[in-house]
């Protein structure tokens, strides 16, 4: 088990209230005594907010509100949104981060959030890493006039956890966790959507299982975990845990891989609570292709664009230990990678791709499966893509399809019903 425990001395910094920051600054204000919201008045008091400064958040209004929420005793302004200016001041402060590191050890996780790998650097600097931390943390200050919390752990998870959790509880807003801090710091956390990368939807699937504190999670069987959730389950364990294998440059995208790719830009704003089965249609599709060409993939792929009134979205991929064709992992892995980045915007895209392509060797076994599900999921598949090729891609449908937020009757119309 001791190889789980990686030993790297990562930082996680994000920008507090970015967007509401970047007005301030702009505007010459103090984001810490004036309160200001970014959100598009256009769209009337049901607008989501994009951001509000912490002088607001200390009155208790969350980053993301409809504006009918905030309470009519709290005076605010309201400014559009202006993202060229978040994305060239998202720029400038990378290239603060890169004057410390190279390409490499950076992970631009979002446009407000990075994640550096320092270990290296130490030397070189001749600092601790929480000293390296305080002298970035001000160096942005300095130079963008935006104030930042940061993280620091032996891992990308517990860095990310630490900066969640603690670091805005002290006034250097930096919080540094080793492994020794698990058992104290991360399964004290509850309710569990509280830890990155547990959404609300699994987080009630967790409860059902008597599940409700990282603790709880921490010493459940792993085996059952896996067993009900496959691929998220062994990964929510070791998350559990304090166990992240990934790597900084796990996220860098070697072009030359080959890679089934699916994008779709839809024809109205979906949400949390539809898009899910717009993924699900997708990965139909995709993992299609994957059988037809008898291949599997091991990198999965996913990413959502928001609409043209807030812009902006997310793009990240997992790799997986053993490659896979199945529509219900491939599903699964794009949802747990929903559930840990959306923000609750209007979506307008989903993209979808499979990478890491390999031949299809047989039937990958799960000793907690029984192998009779795995040999009737390739026979029922077989069976879909048979009859699909032969009538047309529209003379099978899930009944799913048939409800009014789907779009797959639909695309396979426009791109012909017959298989070519």
């Amino acid at each position: 088990m001791d190889d789980m425990y990686v030993k790297r001395n990562i930082m996680c910094i994000d920008l507090k209230s970015f967007f509401a920051s970047c007005e301030c600054v702009e505007r010459g204000l103090d984001p810490f005594k004036v309160p200001l919201v970014v959100a598009n008045k256009k769209q009337g008091n049901g607008a989501i907010t994009l951001a509000v400064t912490p002088a607001l958040k200390k009155q208790g209004i969350p980053g993301r509100v409809r504006l009918y929420d905030i309470p009519k005793n709290i005076k605010y302004e309201i400014v559009p949104p202006r993202m060229k200016l978040y994305i060239e001041k998202s720029k400038q402060v990378v290239g603060i981060y890169l004057d410390y590191v190279a390409p490499e050890d950076l992970h631009i996780y979002s446009i407000d959030e990075c994640f550096l790998d320092v270990t290296d650097y130490l030397k070189l600097y001749k600092k601790t890493d929480y000293e390296l931390a305080e002298e970035i943390l001000k160096t942005v200050e300095e130079k963008t006039g935006l104030t930042a919390t940061c993280g620091i752990g032996p891992n990308l998870l517990l860095a990310k956890v630490a900066m969640d959790t603690e670091a805005k509880k002290y006034k250097n807003g930096i919080a540094k966790w080793t492994y020794d801090d698990v058992p104290e710091k991360l399964w004290s956390i509850t309710p569990l959507s509280k830890m990155w990368g547990i959404g609300p939807r699994m987080e009630k699937k967790l409860n059902i299982l008597n599940i409700y504190t990282i603790g709880e999670l921490a010493h459940y069987d792993k085996n059952i975990l896996k067993d009900k959730f496959g691929v998220m389950g062994q990964e929510l364990w070791n998350h559990a845990n304090g166990i992240d294998l990934s790597k900084i440059s796990d996220f860098k995208v070697t072009p030359k891989d080959k890679s089934y790719s699916h994008s779709q830009v839809l024809f109205k704003d979906y949400d949390g609570n539809n898009v899910k089965l717009i993924i699900a249609e997708m990965v139909d599709v995709i993992c299609a292709r994957l059988r037809a060409s008898n291949k599997e993939s091991r990198v999965i792929g996913f990413g959502i664009g928001y609409s043209k009134d807030v812009d902006g979205g997310f793009y990240h991929s997992i790799k997986l230990e053993t490659p896979t064709d199945s529509p219900r992992e491939i599903t699964n892995i794009c949802f747990l990678i929903f559930d840990r980045y959306y923000n609750n915007l209007p979506i307008r895209k989903v993209s979808i791709s499979c990478g890491g392509l390999t031949k299809k060797s047989g039937v990958q076994l799960n000793l907690f499966e029984p192998i009779e599900n795995k040999k009737e999921e390739v026979k029922v598949n077989t069976a879909i893509d048979e009859i699909k090729n032969k009538f047309g891609k529209n003379s099978i449908v899930k009944a799913s399809s048939l409800l009014p937020d789907s779009t797959a009757i639909a695309r396979n119309e426009k791109i012909g019903g017959h298989h070519e």
